[in-house]
């Protein structure tokens, strides 16, 4: 029941948040006629080789003097550059084929044209606080059209006589020409027009001049039948483009809603609502089972009649041992504290993301949000790593305290630094600057450690947590009988982390695609109810292990129980990496460097996670159950 009321209460927080919405406090601006309107460059971005680079990295107009955007720390983690641009608009006033600047372009300059075009770079812009988006119209099978929206449009692209005429195969043509079609929503509660959307048409067209050097070109006549220009070897680039203003019936509130279309909505919630059905009928089926067993077991083994003599048998034979202290506890306590802390800053963004303060109009918010969070959440790692260790009889409290504090950090630090170095070599807007870098590392050991320290003093400071009953653990070790091959513990951990895979990998689809694919990913309802699938999961899947292996005498289950549910973390690598070869057509190797770098950072935070959470559900059952019984 409690299962139900929380899915049904997720799932009306889910209806409420598929639908775009802004960051509580931001207000919309009126825009009246011939106001300003500024349009800003961000970056180029590739799903070749995954690296960003800066606009002005190419030899693009330029205003005179570059001005940057103020960023946060997510901006500046992920290489988001925002600047300037010369592009003149003014509201609701229209241009048609204006002249931005011309440029002569070397053989050098335009080899990088050439080769950035190659790599299907994009390119991404901004108005309004609206990146740039291409839309498109597909006709499906059954004959209807069908919207198509992509983030940013193509820096150029490459000739094919059949698709595009007049060009020839295999050369890179440059979109030199764009049409910038503004959409404004006018309404009697405001003054002035607010913009809702903000869509850009690409061309290469090939310029040609009258004989004065300030005309106007010739082809701005007929754009459609001029001829697109090549960039081999040195050229002349007339930078031009056009302003529409389209008035549109969406509301301010609901113009991020044309990025959601980006993605199949339909087989996003289907799959969704696919996935959570066969969950929740799993988990409901493993409650039913484990309640029925256990049912039986409390019955036999605590029935007033029963002869003197009888024999126990089952998880009650290993009473004597079932609370004996792991080999490397430490460890294992150093893995959970860094589960608990990264659980409590998963909790913690979601809910604020479920309140509109992580949405896309706030660039960099969610990796921000993620990294200042984790850091608070130090003292939650400190907290329960020394109440583990504690209980495991362990006294060097400090090494404890130290090792929690720099594993997790420091493994995705290591990786971060080493991956930073490739990607400063590739020139690339994405190097993460040298300030930027000491800042992370002021957060991490100026206050993630002092409160990995703190939570560490208060959780020694109390009682360690004893068995249950003052039930005695024996001196001497109990043999463990003979298991059969599947309840082994490498093929039961792995079996049992199908699962918990099985309930985020349709999530970790759109996830990646996010990611890597430029795609924007702010349905966090949908998350929240897959991270409740997942924990549930998670712990329901450890404590059915942990029940068949403590029937089957095997007491060793201090890791089993956090082995069992973080083993999905090897699924989820072995997907993504599936993911790469399938998705994506990334051919360099720093860029598959970068994929597989970053992704073992996310895997490992995921093995962790989900290895606390089934850690406490399965240390929670078995309290429970010796709880429960008589033991002479």
């Amino acid at each position: 029941m409690r299962l139900l009321v929380v899915v049904t209460v997720a799932l009306v927080v889910l209806a409420g948040t598929t639908s775009a919405f802004y960051l509580p406090g931001v207000a919309p601006h009126e825009y009246f006629e011939t106001d300003p309107v500024a349009l800003k460059v961000n970056k180029l971005t590739s799903v070749q080789t995954l690296l960003p680079m800066d606009y002005y990295s190419l030899p693009f107009c330029r205003p005179p003097k570059i001005e940057d955007a103020a960023e946060n720390l997510g901006e500046h983690l992920t290489g988001e550059a925002i600047h300037n641009s010369p592009y003149k608009i003014e509201a609701l006033v229209p241009q048609t084929c204006a002249v931005l600047c011309r440029r002569h372009l070397s053989a050098a300059d335009a080899s990088l044209f050439s080769e950035r075009i190659r790599e299907e770079y994009r390119v991404h812009w901004i108005v309004d606080n609206l990146p740039a988006a291409t839309h498109a119209q597909i006709e499906m099978d059954d004959g209807s059209v069908r919207d198509l929206y992509e983030d940013g449009f193509a820096l150029g692209f490459l000739g094919n006589e059949d698709m595009f005429p007049g060009t020839l195969n295999g050369v890179p043509y440059l979109n030199n020409h764009v049409v910038i079609q503004l959409l404004y929503h006018q309404e009697e509660s405001f003054d002035g027009s607010r913009i809702v959307g903000f869509e850009v048409l690409p061309m290469s067209v090939k310029h040609e001049w009258s004989e004065l050097e300030d005309a106007q070109p010739q082809t701005c006549d007929d754009l459609n039948s001029a001829e697109p220009l090549s960039v081999v070897g040195e050229t002349e680039v007339v930078w031009t483009y056009e302003v529409v203003w389209v008035q549109s019936d969406v509301r301010w509130a609901s113009r991020w809603d044309t990025y959601l279309m980006m993605q199949d909505s339909q087989v996003h919630w289907f799959s969704i609502t696919n996935s959570l059905i066969i969950v929740l009928f799993l988990s409901g089926m493993v409650a039913m089972i484990m309640m029925r067993a256990l049912h039986k077991d409390f019955d036999r083994y605590n029935e007033k009649v029963v002869e003197e003599v009888q024999e126990e048998t089952g998880w009650k034979l290993v009473h004597g041992d079932v609370f004996r202290a792991p080999v490397r506890p430490m460890v294992l306590a150093v893995l959970v504290g860094s589960g608990v802390q990264i659980v409590v800053m998963a909790v913690i963004t979601l809910f604020f993301a479920l309140l509109g303060f992580l949405s896309p109009a706030n660039r960099g918010g969610l990796l921000t949000a993620i990294v200042v969070l984790y850091v608070l959440s130090g003292a939650f790692a400190g907290y329960f790593s020394a109440r583990i260790y504690k209980m495991f009889g362990g006294v060097e409290w400090k090494q404890c305290t130290v090792y929690t504090a720099v594993t997790m950090p420091g493994v995705a630090f290591g990786i971060f630094f080493i991956l930073n170095f490739f990607v400063w070599g590739e020139k690339s807007s994405g190097a993460v600057p040298f300030l930027t870098l000491v800042l992370v590392m002021f957060l991490w050991l100026g206050i993630s450690l002092p409160l990995v320290f703190l939570g560490s003093y208060f959780g020694f400071k109390k009682a360690a947590i004893t068995p249950p009953n003052d039930m005695r653990v024996n001196r001497i070790p109990r043999q463990i009988p003979l298991q059969v091959w599947y309840m082994q513990d490498m093929p039961a951990i792995l079996m049992a982390g199908i699962l918990p895979f099985g309930a985020v990998f349709i999530e970790l689809f759109f996830i990646l695609s996010s990611m890597w694919l430029n795609q924007f990913y702010y349905i966090f309802g949908f998350l929240f109810v897959v991270f409740i699938i997942l924990c549930l999961t998670c712990g329901e899947i450890t404590i059915v292990m942990c029940y068949f292996q403590l029937c089957s005498e095997n007491y060793k289950w201090w890791w089993r129980a956090f082995l069992t549910s973080a083993s999905s973390a090897v699924y989820m690598f072995l997907y993504s990496a599936f993911y790469f070869f399938t998705k994506l057509n990334v051919t360099s190797f720093v860029s598959g460097l970068l994929y597989f770098g970053y992704t073992f950072i996310l895997c490992f935070g995921f093995f962790c996670m989900t290895g606390a959470v089934g850690f406490f559900a399965c240390l929670w059952f078995v309290r429970k159950i010796y709880s429960s019984i008589k033991v002479d």
